[in-house]
C-alpha cells in the first residue's frame, strides 16, 4: 500500500431516492363508465448500498466522490401498474469497514465479509394508489399516497484493518523489518523516526500451509494521545487484533518503562485494547551476548510472555511465529 494511496478516512453525503407517489386513477372503458379505482403504487426509492469487498485495501476511491445520490422511484400508473423502483447505488469498501453518523457520531453499520451487502441510507417508500382505499363505504376513493421522501445525511466511513496480529511499538523499534522478514509486504525502512507513515498488511506463512495476517502500525510516542508524533489516528487498525505484539528495541534506556508509555497510550486511546492478548518481542538482539540478554531479561515485565528476536539474522523468528501462532488459537 502506498502511503499516498492509503486512505482509512471519509467523508460523503448521501442522498437516497425518494418514492414515487401513488395514483389515483379510475377505470373507464366503454360501456363501463364507472370502473372505479385502479390507481397503482409509487416505487421505492434507491438506496445507498455498501458492499464488502477483499480485493480493496483502502477508501481512497471515494476520496474525490464526495456525493452520492440514487435515483427516484416512479410514479404509480393506471391500471394498478407499479411504479418502477428507483435504481440503487452499490458502493465497494474494504473489509473492515464502519459508518458512522457525521453528527452524533453513532456507529451504523460494519462490513466484515467478501460480499455482504448492507442498506446505509434506505430509499423512501413508494404512495400506495387509490386502490388500496376503497370499500364498501367508499367505492370511489380521489386520493392516494404521496411518495416518501428520501434521506439526505453525511456519513463518516473509516477503515479498521483486519488481522490477526498489530505489531505496536515506538518508532524505529524495528516493525516493518519484521514484517519484510515473515512476509512478503515490503514497508519503507529507513534509519530515521517515522519511517512507517500508514499501516501495512502481511501475510505471514506459518507451518503446514497455514498462515496469518500480521498489521504494521505506525510508531506511537509518549503523549500521542495528545496527538504528539502521528497521534492516535491509526490505533483503530488494532481493535480488531486477537493479540497485540509489543516490539522493544533491546537498546531502549528503560523497556520496562517504555512498554508502560506504550500501554499508556492504547489504554488513553481505547481502554478495551489492554483486554487483548499481548505479546512482547525485544529486537535487534543480535548486538547482545548471552550475558546482556540474561541482564536485560531480569528486568522485563513478568505478566506476558517475551522473546529476543533479530530480523537481521532470523533469531527466534520461528519462535516468534510459533508463539503468536499459539496465542492466536488458545482457548479462553
Amino acid at each position: 500500500m502506498a502511503s499516498n494511496n492509503f486512505i482509512d478516512y471519509v467523508k460523503i453525503n448521501c442522498r437516497s431516492g425518494r418514492g414515487g407517489a401513488g395514483s389515483h386513477h379510475f377505470f373507464r372503458a366503454k360501456g363501463l363508465p364507472n370502473g372505479g379505482p385502479d390507481g397503482g403504487d409509487g416505487g421505492r426509492g434507491g438506496h445507498i448500498i455498501l458492499e464488502g469487498s477483499s480485493q480493496l485495501w483502502t477508501l481512497l476511491h471515494l476520496q474525490y466522490q464526495k456525493h452520492l445520490i440514487a435515483k427516484p422511484g416512479e410514479n404509480g400508473g393506471e391500471n394498478l401498474r407499479t411504479g418502477a423502483q428507483g435504481d440503487d447505488i452499490v458502493i465497494q469498501v474494504p473489509l473492515g469497514t464502519v459508518a458512522r453518523d457525521a453528527e452524533t457520531g453513532e456507529k451504523r453499520l460494519e462490513i466484515t465479509e467478501d460480499g455482504q451487502r448492507l442498506i446505509l441510507t434506505p430509499g423512501g417508500r413508494g404512495g400506495l394508489g387509490n386502490d388500496h382505499f376503497k370499500s364498501a363505504t367508499n367505492q370511489a376513493p380521489t386520493y392516494a399516497q404521496p411518495g416518501e421522501p428520501g434521506i439526505d445525511e453525511w456519513i463518516i466511513l473509516e477503515l479498521k484493518l483486519l488481522a490477526d496480529v498489530g505489531l505496536v511499538g515506538l518508532p524505529n523499534a524495528g516493525k516493518s523489518t519484521l514484517l519484510s522478514v515473515v512476509s512478503a509486504a515490503r514497508p519503507k525502512i529507513a534509519d530515521y523516526a517515522f519511517t512507517t507513515l500508514v499501516p501495512n498488511l502481511g501475510v505471514v506463512a506459518y507451518r503446514d500451509y497455514q498462515s496469518f495476517v500480521m498489521a504494521d502500525i505506525p510508531g506511537i510516542i509518549e503523549g500521542a494521545a495528545e496527538g504528539k508524533g502521528l497521534g492516535t489516528r491509526f490505533l483503530r487498525h488494532i481493535e480488531r487484533n486477537a493479540t497485540l505484539l509489543f516490539m522493544i528495541s533491546c537498546d531502549s534506556p528503560d523497556i520496562a518503562a517504555e512498554y508502560q508509555v506504550l500501554l499508556g497510550e492504547l489504554e488513553q486511546f481505547n481502554p478495551e485494547l489492554l483486554d487483548k492478548k499481548r505479546l512482547l518481542a525485544i529486537t535487534k538482539s543480535d548486538m547482545l551476548d548471552e550475558e546482556l540478554e540474561e541482564e536485560i531479561r531480569q528486568t522485563l515485565p513478568t505478566d506476558l510472555p517475551t522473546v529476543f528476536i533479530s530480523s537481521l539474522t532470523n533469531k527466534n523468528i520461528q519462535k516468534l511465529k510459533d508463539m503468536i501462532w499459539a496465542q492466536l488459537h488458545a482457548k479462553e
